[in-house]
């Protein structure tokens, strides 16, 4: 039975829901699955955008043959060849045999790393700039190299100003019924699961969406249709996502806040975050302050409060006199997400001895960081000097919060 929704007059959204992953990637925990987006322009050519992941190929394909409604396929356009939207091709192909693959030359290349050059003699490459005619809808192909892979392009319908965003505006979670943005974008978890989204699998590649951003800044645009998440077709929510994703691919803060992160193998770090926590709350601090175990805690969460907030504090410790493996992982993988220009203290646990701090500064070193205060250095547990290094610390902090002009 198919399941296919019209977004807009002749354009169908013949996408699939997968509620059973539990690791985007292998990588990022899903606690509420993950959307495959791919639609549909019935017109007087016919043009299905993208494909799925493989475990939906029966699903997919009565949605496909549902939308068409007894006519001809005439091509595919492939935007991302990532494998969850591009699993689909052969069966699509086989199934439309006069259906053109249109992509650009590295499409073509990928596609035959995963696959084979089965479909080549119906290749139909395009190139920056190139449009491909529908009848009453017109594509335009802009390249998005590196957002985030080297092949990524997009498509704007040139009639009804649709853009087709590749895995830009993406985000996690199932589409539960509304598909529509304006339905999700102030409830529930959606902002933290399309900043995750963002600066996890996106983040490093800030300066690759900001020259998208340039190619497409004249264009007028009714609707985004992203690969995974939500639609968004009203003023409201476009502007919304589109003040999100220059704030994040310019590793601008959205809010003041204060993002803790440490580490602790018997507690003693731990209650040093906790002190600090509490009192830059007495000092008066009313923005937000999160905690976080980097042993107890996906780095993807983690990261993306880190591009949040304005302020961030880690407490390494020690571990075979270098850096403890946990938080040595989480800052690398920070820092491999392009994450800077914030303000940044610690709290370091030496113990007996080793390079911790060093280590981690080693690593943050690069990203433009303004550091914030005295380190506290604790010797094992929390002495009553470090409780007052600590309080030193909140003020500092909490002066800095107070001068801090958010852009």
């Amino acid at each position: 039975m198919h399941n296919i929704r019209e977004v807009a007059d002749n354009l169908y959204y013949v996408g699939v829901n997968d509620r059973r992953i539990d690791r985007f990637e292998n990588m990022f925990p899903l606690t509420n699955g993950v959307a495959y987006n791919s639609y549909l322009i019935t017109d007087d050519k016919n043009v299905l955008l993208d494909s799925v992941e493989s475990g939906f190929t029966r699903q997919y394909l009565e949605n496909i043959e549902a939308a068409l409604a007894g006519e001809e396929l005439d091509y595919m356009v492939i935007h991302h060849m990532e494998p969850d939207h591009c699993r689909n091709i052969d069966f699509v192909l086989r199934k439309y045999p006069n259906a053109k693959f249109v992509g650009n030359a590295k499409t073509f290349k990928f596609y035959e790393q995963f696959y084979n050059d089965e479909f080549k003699d119906r290749y139909y490459e395009v190139k920056e700039g190139d449009e491909l005619n529908l009848g009453t809808r017109n594509l335009k192909f802009v390249f998005a190299p590196m957002v985030h892979w080297p092949e990524v392009m997009v498509s704007y319908e040139t009639t009804d100003k649709m853009f087709f965003s590749s895995d830009a505006f993406g985000s996690f979670n199932a589409i539960e019924g509304h598909l529509k943005a304006r339905n999700v974008i102030h409830r529930g978890d959606w902002l933290d699961q399309a900043r995750r989204y963002y600066t996890n699998i996106v983040g490093k590649f800030g300066g690759q969406v900001q020259a998208l951003f340039k190619k497409v800044a004249d264009l007028e645009i009714n609707m985004i249709l992203p690969l995974h998440g939500p639609v968004y077709d009203d003023p409201e929510s476009i502007e919304f996502i589109m003040e999100k994703y220059q704030r994040w691919s310019t590793y601008t803060p959205e809010e003041k806040g204060v993002a803790i992160i440490y580490a602790s193998m018997y507690g003693d770090t731990e209650e040093a975050a906790d002190i600090l926590a509490k009192e830059l709350v007495e000092l008066g601090v009313e923005e937000e302050i999160k905690i976080f175990d980097v042993s107890g805690t996906d780095p993807s969460y983690m990261i993306s409060d880190c591009f949040k907030y304005t302020h961030a504090v880690f407490a390494p410790i020690n571990y075979n006199s270098g850096l403890y493996y946990k938080m040595e992982a989480f800052l690398t993988e920070l820092v491999g997400c392009g994450w800077k220009n914030r303000h940044v203290s610690f709290l370091n646990n030496w113990s007996w001895g080793g390079n911790s701090l060093k280590i981690s500064k080693e690593i943050l070193e690069g990203g433009k960081h303004e550091y914030i205060g005295e380190d506290v250095l604790i010797n094992s547990s929390v002495k009553l000097e470090q409780v007052e290094q600590i309080k030193e610390l909140a003020k500092a902090i909490k002066a800095d919060l107070d001068s801090y002009e958010l852009a």
